[in-house]
């Protein structure tokens, strides 16, 4: 939309201007800690930013521990009390300058809102590392089918792309996802919706209880469908609703929509309308690690989900100039046990190095491509490997149906739509089948990545994307191949049960 890189250098005259003339720091240090964005935006006025501290939790201890609620423990401790130390003189000089921020443990950060001086200042702090953008993220949306209605309907059968992964089969062994927890941000969820009311960890089947189920990340808007702060979940856009129902949606009569109707799950709204920010995006993850209640207010580490499903990005060209804007966030959620899916993205038309939003670029997410009802990669789906931040690292993981995915949207209705958004959330339901099948494994990522990784239907392509050749297994098209509930049932039975029985 813009190039950023060729009008900074513009704003940046415009922005030294506002700047006091007895800064005793060279303009090329100061400037070098800021996001172009950020001065570029601050050089017309107010802005929101980012300020990530010098100074982050070590979390090296997190991987010699062996449970899930000992390592959420360990991380959700070690990064508030990393925050607390060492927070304090920046906050006092925030409360001084008299401008809005609030802050963060997830990562420790701070939100701001500022104009130039403020900028300036900041970035002259010793104890500040770098200054990242947070600008308004829109939604990257998926693609409605038109050949199908969005009034309620039924089906008498299983739908095709949970029928495909084979996710039926691990319910006639009893496995339904009974045991897990599956969370999602995402534009909300319409919680009293026939396919999800019973699965909101929320309900008991006769009250609702949304403290440490749900969370809103939107707190300034004009939104009146769902005002910001809302107490109990709200879905203005209908995307979120519909990754829940293919995760575990089941009205209990002909609508089987979801991977794990026998999972429970917790909701967080980031984004309004369908904009995000980095800030939304990681005031989630950070309640996701330690649910609080309505007020937010005592976390509950011991309540953090198995899994998070994320069908968003944030794209360069609105303004996340730094690809590694989130990556200490979703690395330390991944430490507390969290397995973090996100969807690839939908710029598969412009080849490969498609992969390249935050966070499906990162190590530590694991992401999902989309296929058609034949097993092909969809022609929207992003290919990899990642570039945008040098790391050249093959992507997506793994991918999953994508193509005409019909699941629940508010009001009671359904509706076929399709992109990664739509492939993500099978791997979020796998992950809670596994658990289910295993609960052992709850907090195990690496050994749940790599089940659902080397038990995928193989998928290969005459496309080379970097030079890893689509001929080969994993390849930048299909990564390890579309994901097989029962291939990792049974990969895991056979070839993997010595290290399940070796988990506490």
């Amino acid at each position: 939309m813009r190039n950023i890189a060729a009008i900074t250098a513009f704003f940046l005259l415009a922005f030294n201007l506002l700047i006091p003339s007895q800064s005793t720091a060279a303009p090329s240090l100061w400037q070098s800690k800021v996001d172009p964005w950020v001065l570029q935006t601050a050089a017309q006025g107010e802005t929101e930013f980012l300020v990530f501290l010098q100074q982050q939790a070590d979390l090296s201890g997190a991987e010699a521990l062996k449970t899930k609620q000992e390592k959420g423990t360990y991380v959700f401790e070690q990064l508030t009390q990393t925050a607390a130390r060492t927070q304090g003189p920046l906050l006092a000089a925030l409360e001084e300058m008299g401008i809005d921020h609030r802050s963060f443990w997830i990562a420790n950060m701070i939100w701001v809102r500022g104009g130039a001086q403020a900028v300036h200042t900041l970035s002259l702090r010793r104890d500040v590392a770098h200054i990242y953008a947070n600008p308004q993220v829109r939604l990257q949306e998926p693609f409605l089918t038109p050949a199908l209605p969005t009034f309620p309907q039924t089906t008498d059968a299983v739908e095709w792309n949970i029928a495909k992964v084979n996710a039926p089969q691990l319910w006639s062994l009893g496995f339904t996802g009974q045991g897990a927890v599956i969370a999602g941000q995402d534009t909300g969820y319409d919680w009293e919706h026939p396919a999800l009311k019973n699965q909101y960890r929320g309900w008991d089947g006769n009250n609702a209880d949304h403290n440490y189920n749900w969370h809103d990340a939107i707190h300034i808007s004009s939104n009146t469908d769902c005002p910001p702060d809302r107490q109990k979940p709200c879905d203005d856009y209908g995307h979120g609703t519909h990754t829940m129902g293919t995760m575990l949606g089941d009205d209990g009569n002909t609508n089987k929509i979801g991977m794990a109707p026998g999972a429970r799950w917790v909701g967080c709204r980031n984004m309004d309308e369908g904009f995000g920010t980095p800030s939304t995006y990681s005031e989630c993850y950070q309640w996701f690690l330690a649910p609080t209640d309505l007020n937010d207010n005592n976390p509950r580490s011991d309540l953090a989900p198995d899994v998070i499903n994320n069908s968003w990005g944030c794209p360069t060209y609105e303004g996340c100039t730094d690809p590694n804007v989130l990556l200490t966030v979703v690395e330390n959620v991944r430490l507390a046990g969290i397995l973090t899916v996100h969807s690839a993205g939908n710029y598969g038309s412009q080849g490969c190095f498609s992969v390249r939003d935050p966070a499906a670029i990162y190590d530590a997410s694991f992401t999902v491509g989309a296929t058609d009802s034949i097993d092909v990669i969809a022609g929207f789906s992003s290919r990899g490997p990642v570039s945008v931040d040098g790391s050249y690292r093959l992507k997506p993981d793994v991918s999953a149906p994508g193509v005409n995915i019909r699941s629940c949207v508010p009001g009671n209705g359904y509706a076929s739509m399709q992109g990664t958004s739509m492939a993500a959330p099978h791997v979020a339901g796998l992950v809670a089948l596994l658990i289910s099948a295993y609960p052992q494994l709850a907090g195990q990522v690496d050994a749940l990545e790599n089940m659902l990784k080397f038990s995928a239907l193989p998928r290969t392509t005459e496309q080379t994307c970097g030079d890893v050749s689509g001929l080969g297994i994993p390849n930048n098209t299909y990564g390890f191949g579309r994901i097989d509930a029962y291939a990792a049932y049974n990969w895991l039975h056979s070839a993997y049960i010595p290290l399940v029985q070796s988990i506490p």
